[in-house]
C-alpha cells in the first residue's frame, strides 16, 4: 500500500499548485455532473479524491447548508490548494485514503469521484469501500470532464477495450463491489457513469 501511496503522491504533489489553471473551463461540467446525482437538501455526500475541491461548491449548492459535504484526498498539497481556493467553505477537507475511509457504514447518500478510477490501487476493494459508506439506494458518480477517446488522445494513447472506463469492464467491476451501473455517458466533452448502491 505504501508504494501505491507514493505513486499517487509523486504524481499529484508537484501538480497541485497549478492544477486549476490547467483546466480553467471545467467548472460548468462539474456542476452539470453533480446535478445528475439526484441529491436533495440535507443529504450527505463525499467527493472521493477531491483534489483541489472543484466539485465541492456544486455539491454544497445541491445539499444546502444543512447537508454534509466531505472532500477526501490523499495528497496534502491538493488539500492545501483546495483551502487556498476557498473551497473549505463548501465542505470539510480530510486527508484520507479512499481504501480506508474514516466514515461509518451507510452514512452517505452519494459519492462523487472525478478522475478517480484510474488512481485506485485496488479497484475491486476500493469501490467496495465506497459502497460500504453509502446507504442502499445511494449513488456513485464516476466523472471526467472529457470522454475516454479525448482523454486517451491527450495522453498520446489509443483507446482500447481493456480501458478501465469501458462500459462492460466498468459494469462488471461495479457489480462485483456492491453497485449496479445505472447510466453510462461517454462523449467528447463528458464521461459520467452513475451507479446505485445495491441493498
Amino acid at each position: 500500500m505504501a508504494d501505491d501511496h507514493t505513486h499517487v503522491l509523486d504524481f499529484f504533489t508537484p501538480r497541485a499548485a497549478g492544477w486549476d489553471s490547467r483546466f480553467p473551463d471545467d467548472g460548468p461540467s462539474y456542476a452539470a455532473a453533480v446535478g445528475q446525482l439526484g441529491l436533495r437538501p440535507g443529504d450527505a455526500v463525499l467527493d472521493a479524491g477531491c483534489g483541489t475541491g472543484r466539485a465541492l461548491p456544486a455539491l454544497r449548492a445541491v445539499v444546502g447548508p444543512r447537508g454534509t459535504v466531505l472532500g477526501v484526498d490523499l495528497t496534502p498539497a491538493m488539500l492545501e490548494a483546495a483551502a487556498r481556493a476557498g473551497r473549505a467553505e463548501s465542505g470539510v477537507l480530510i486527508r484520507a485514503d479512499v481504501a480506508q475511509l474514516p466514515l461509518r457504514s451507510g452514512s452517505l447518500d452519494a459519492v462523487f469521484g472525478a478522475g478517480l478510477i484510474s488512481h485506485l490501487a485496488r479497484l475491486g476493494a476500493d469501490t467496495a469501500e465506497l459502497a460500504r459508506v453509502v446507504r442502499p439506494g445511494g449513488v456513485l458518480a464516476l466523472f471526467h470532464p472529457i470522454g475516454r477517446a479525448a482523454l486517451a488522445a491527450r495522453h498520446g494513447r489509443t483507446l482500447t477495450g481493456d480501458d478501465l472506463r469501458a462500459e462492460p469492464r466498468l459494469r462488471a467491476l461495479l457489480a462485483g463491489s456492491g453497485w449496479r451501473l445505472d447510466s453510462y455517458t461517454d462523449e467528447d466533452d463528458r464521461f459520467l457513469a452513475l451507479a446505485v448502491r445495491r441493498p
